[in-house]
C-alpha cells in the first residue's frame, strides 16, 4: 500500500509529464515540419540544438536553465519582473526541465513520420485549391498522427523518467518539484527507506513499460484506420 507521501509524488509525476508533452507539443511539430520540409540557413544548427538534450548531461541541461530561467536569470528575471513569474523551484520549472529533455523523441518522431507522407498528396491538394494551412490539417497531419501519438508517449515516458536536470533547476520539494525519481533518491539516502524505494522503483517500471505498449498500440491503430480509409 503506497503512503501519502508516495501517492503525492506519482501524482506530482504524471502531472508535470502530461502538462510538460501538451505544452511542448505545437512546438514539436512545427519544428519538425521545418526539418522535414523547409530548406534554410541554419537547418543543421537548429537540428542540432532540437538534439543537443539527447547527448548532454542532464545536469548540465539543469544548470543551463537555472542560468536563463532562473530568478536571477537572462529571462527569467525579466519573467519575474515583469509577470511575477518564476520557474526556479517550482513545478513550473520542472515542466520547463522535463519538456526539454524529451522535446527530442517526440520531434524525432514527428519528423520521422513526416518524411514518411507522400509529398504527392499535398501537391494534388494545393492544385485543387486547398491553402497550404488546410492541406497541413487535413492532409498532412493525418498522415502522421501515429507519429505524433508515438513521440507524445514517448516524451511522456522519458518526462516521468527525469531526475539530473529537474534537481538541478528546481530542487527536491516534496509536493512542488519531488516527481518519483526525486523521491527514490530521498528514499535511497534515507536509512530503512529501502521499501519504499523498491515500491517507487516498481511503479516507474510499470508506468514506463505501460506507456511504450500504448505507444506501440496507438501508433498501429492509427495506421490501420488511416489504410482502411
Amino acid at each position: 500500500m503506497l503512503t501519502e507521501y508516495e501517492v503525492q509524488a506519482l501524482l506530482l509525476s504524471l502531472k508535470i509529464a502530461s502538462v510538460a508533452v501538451v505544452v511542448s507539443l505545437p512546438f514539436g511539430v512545427i519544428c519538425a515540419w521545418l526539418l522535414a520540409r523547409c530548406q534554410f540557413v541554419g537547418k543543421s544548427l537548429l537540428d542540432g540544438l532540437v538534439h543537443l538534450p539527447l547527448v548532454l548531461p542532464p545536469v548540465v541541461i539543469g544548470y543551463l536553465l537555472l542560468v536563463v530561467m532562473g530568478r536571477q536569470g537572462v529571462v527569467g528575471k525579466a519573467l519575474y519582473d515583469w509577470f511575477g513569474l518564476t520557474f526556479s523551484f517550482s513545478w513550473r520549472g520542472a515542466v520547463l526541465a522535463v519538456a526539454v529533455v524529451s522535446f527530442p523523441l517526440m520531434v524525432r518522431s514527428i519528423r520521422l513520420a513526416l518524411e514518411s507522407v507522400d509529398y504527392k498528396l499535398e501537391q494534388a491538394a494545393r492544385t485543387l485549391g486547398a491553402s497550404p494551412l488546410k492541406v497541413f490539417f487535413t492532409i498532412t497531419l493525418p498522415l502522421t498522427l501515429p507519429g505524433v501519438l508515438t513521440g507524445s508517449i514517448l516524451a511522456f515516458a522519458r518526462a516521468l523518467g527525469e531526475f539530473g536536470a529537474t534537481i538541478t533547476f528546481v530542487s527536491n520539494i516534496p509536493g512542488e518539484t519531488q516527481t518519483i525519481p526525486l523521491a527514490m533518491y530521498s528514499f535511497i539516502e534515507t536509512p530503512g527507506a529501502e521499501d519504499q524505494a523498491a515500491r517507487l522503483c516498481v511503479i516507474a517500471i510499470v508506468i514506463a513499460l505501460a506507456s511504450i505498449l500504448a505507444s506501440e498500440w496507438l501508433s498501429r491503430a492509427a495506421r490501420q484506420r488511416l489504410e482502411a480509409r
